[in-house]
C-alpha cells in the first residue's frame, strides 16, 4: 500500500508526547479538513487496531476538532500501542496550547496525564529486572 504524502500548510501549533520509550512530535493545524497523517502515512494504515485509532483521536473528540484540524505526527521509538499513547498525549498538549479553556475537558478524560511507567533496567547477576536464577542446595 502506496501511501499518498500529504503536505499541510499554514500555521501549526507544536506537541511533544512521551510513553516508554516512544517519542511524539505532533504538529496540529487549526485550519483543516481532519486529515491525519503519522510517519508519512494514514492514521487507519499505522494504527490498523480500532482500539489505538480511538486512543489517538481521543484528545481531538473531546476537544470536538477532529473535523476541523489537520494532524501531522512523527513518532519514533516503543511498540506500537505506546506509539498511540503518546502521539495522544501530544495532540492534548498542542490543543491546550490552541485553546487553553480545553485543558478541563481534557483532564476530566485523563488524556493530559503522562504515564511514567518504563521497563526496569536488568540488574547483574539476575535473570531479568527482579527474576533470580532458581536456587539449588547442591
Amino acid at each position: 500500500m502506496a501511501d499518498s504524502k500529504i503536505t499541510f500548510e499554514g500555521e501549526y501549533i507544536r506537541g511533544l508526547g512521551r510513553r516508554k520509550s516512544a517519542v511524539a512530535q505532533v504538529r496540529v493545524y487549526k485550519a483543516g479538513k481532519g486529515q491525519f497523517q503519522i510517519n508519512g502515512r494514514e492514521m487507519k494504515n499505522y494504527f490498523p487496531v480500532l482500539e489505538w485509532q480511538q486512543r489517538v483521536m481521543a484528545a481531538l473528540t473531546t476537544a470536538g476538532m477532529a473535523e476541523t484540524a489537520d494532524v501531522s505526527v512523527r513518532v519514533l521509538g516503543g511498540g506500537i500501542a505506546a506509539q498511540a499513547d503518546s502521539v495522544s498525549l501530544g495532540i492534548a498538549r498542542a490543543l491546550i496550547k490552541i485553546d487553553a479553556d480545553l485543558r478541563a475537558s481534557l483532564k476530566a478524560e485523563g488524556l493530559l496525564s503522562r504515564d511514567a511507567r518504563v521497563k526496569e533496567r536488568k540488574k547483574p547477576g539476575l535473570k531479568k529486572a527482579r527474576k533470580a536464577p532458581q536456587w539449588s542446595k547442591r
